[in-house]
């Protein structure tokens, strides 16, 4: 996050009563602008039943923990759901940027993590958005540099990088260091371990530079550095229960849920039925990701990080409502947030008819569901 952006961003937070600072998004970046969405519509299916709504406007990240969203439009999966209502994708490369535009009406439905969900409800007092439904666990790794690091307690005086100040992974890395009990300032990332926020598209040369020792990182970085002569040293799967934790949602506008139920129902039935496509055809959906991947950053991933991210990352439906819970007291304990009140940040009760109508168990708001 540049400097500016930043400073605002805290200066914004300090005057709400329920944040300390701004969460940021986890992710892998392209070379497309936030809020990219090249001028284009994807094409209606021709001659189809138009919804309420002439068009629903889409945001995801050019990630491989956002494959729902790749796949889905990549493979026309979301279109055949929406019939003659049209899809209008944004990209973005942090979640600060896609909550402005949720918030703008800029997209109406968006897939994202969790800090920066946490943050817009919050921030919003409960008026912004709505969680719909999963997207993607796991996909987040810890990799460090075989020379200077061989084991979990020789990360004490080095340099680790993290995405953003306070972006999921971030926060991850920050409760796992006070778990250790080691000491280190949140804010300026100085102390036992020195914590170094840096953007996932500059993180490798940084790596290969000298300046960092490791990352905590999500997917495909950390292949892309493992693929560098890095090692993985911890699959932060390992750390929670079943080994599932949040890392992408979807959220919506509760504008745009309350005057279009049936578009959002209609995207919904797109993102279980592209996760099932995934789940049921993996290397299949690999390249249709990586040929979505080519078409917004230029280039696709090669095999060798390709592989081993994709292998990393559960596609489902369930967006693990315990886990968002967890990550917003992580980010407490972090002193990086004030304790918000979650209560009413999921709808789950279209997901729900979903699932039911495809003959799939439902997913649990774990208390945090509208009453």
């Amino acid at each position: 996050m540049p400097a500016i952006r930043l400073r605002r961003t805290l200066a914004a937070a300090a005057a709400l009563p329920l944040l300390a600072v701004a969460l940021t998004a986890c992710g892998y970046g392209s070379d497309s602008d936030d809020g990219d969405d090249s001028g284009s519509k994807a094409p209606a299916a021709a001659g189809a039943k138009k919804l309420s709504a002439d068009s629903v406007k889409l945001g995801y990240f050019p990630n491989l923990t956002h494959a729902t969203a790749l796949v889905g439009i990549e493979k026309g999966l979301f279109q055949k759901e929406l019939g003659g209502t049209s899809i209008k994708p944004s990209t973005f490369n942090a979640g600060p940027s896609e909550i402005e535009a949720l918030n703008s009406g800029s997209i109406d439905i968006g897939f994202i993590g969790p800090s920066p969900s946490i943050n817009g409800y919050a921030a919003s007092q409960g008026k912004s958005l709505r969680i719909i439904g999963g997207s993607a666990s796991g996909g987040v790794k810890l990799v460090v540099n075989p020379k200077k690091i061989k084991k979990l307690d020789d990360l004490k005086g080095k340099r680790i990088a993290t995405p953003q100040l306070g972006n999921t992974q971030d926060v991850a890395f920050l409760n796992w260091i006070a778990q250790k009990g080691w000491k280190v300032d949140a804010q300026s990332g100085k102390g036992d371990v020195s914590v170094v926020r840096s953007d996932n598209k500059v993180t490798p040369d940084a790596y290969k530079s000298g300046s960092i020792d490791g990352a905590w990182v999500p997917e495909p970085t950390a292949s892309k550095l493992v693929s560098e002569g890095a090692k993985e040293l911890l699959d932060e799967r390992d750390l929670w229960p079943d080994k599932k934790f949040v890392i992408t949602n979807i959220i919506v506008s509760q504008k745009f849920l309350k005057a279009h139920p049936d578009v959002v129902e209609a995207v919904l039935r797109g993102s279980v039925k592209t996760n099932a496509w995934i789940n049921a055809n993996s290397d299949e959906a690999k390249e249709a990701a990586n040929q979505a991947l080519e078409k917004l950053s230029g280039k696709p991933l090669p095999a060798e990080q390709l592989d081993p991210a994709w292998k990393s990352i559960e596609i489902l439906d369930d967006p693990l409502a315990a886990t968002l819970e967890s990550e917003a007291d992580h980010a407490v304990k972090a002193g990086l947030l004030k304790k918000p009140d979650l209560a009413g940040i999921y709808d789950l009760r279209p997901l729900n008819k979903v699932l039911k109508a495809e003959g799939e168990p439902a997913v649990d708001d774990a208390g945090l569901g509208v009453k």
